[in-house]
């Protein structure tokens, strides 16, 4: 299996890992950790979804990039478009939120790291493996 083809299933097995963990805190959980939690693993499934979408780009990009996606959506409520879209389809609350909150953003400069050090440290790996494995053919 080709070195892309292994990193999709792995990010999708992640995105599913994610996603499950970010509506257990979502609806289990409260207080600010879990506001915290939440708010950090959105930005890194937006990671994941990313790196899906773009396997080839490095993890730095992928980390700025899911960075200012969730920073973006953040500020974007700060116009009452998602207030406006989640009253029309309550599971955009999910996606988008509905009032903006200057504390997310360090939640969000947190998801985006640590997913950025676990991709960059689990693809050095991988490279390490693969160099290996030619060396000794």
């Amino acid at each position: 299996m080709r070195r892309t083809s292994r990193r999709r299933v792995a990010l999708a097995a992640a995105a599913v890992a994610v996603l499950g963990t970010g509506l257990a805190v979502h609806y289990f959980g409260s207080g600010p950790f879990a506001d915290f939690a939440g708010d950090a693993l959105y930005t890194v499934l937006v990671f994941v979804l990313l790196g899906l979408l773009f396997p080839r780009l490095s993890s730095a990009v992928v980390g700025v990039l899911a960075l200012a996606v969730s920073v973006g959506i953040e500020l974007l409520q700060l116009t009452g478009i998602p207030a406006e879209l989640t009253a029309a389809f309550p599971p955009f609350r999910l996606l988008l939120g509905t009032t903006f909150a200057a504390t997310d953003l360090p939640a969000y400069a947190v998801g985006a790291l640590a997913a950025l050090l676990v991709d960059a440290a689990l693809r050095r790996g991988a490279a390490r493996r693969s160099w290996r494995t030619a060396r000794s053919r």
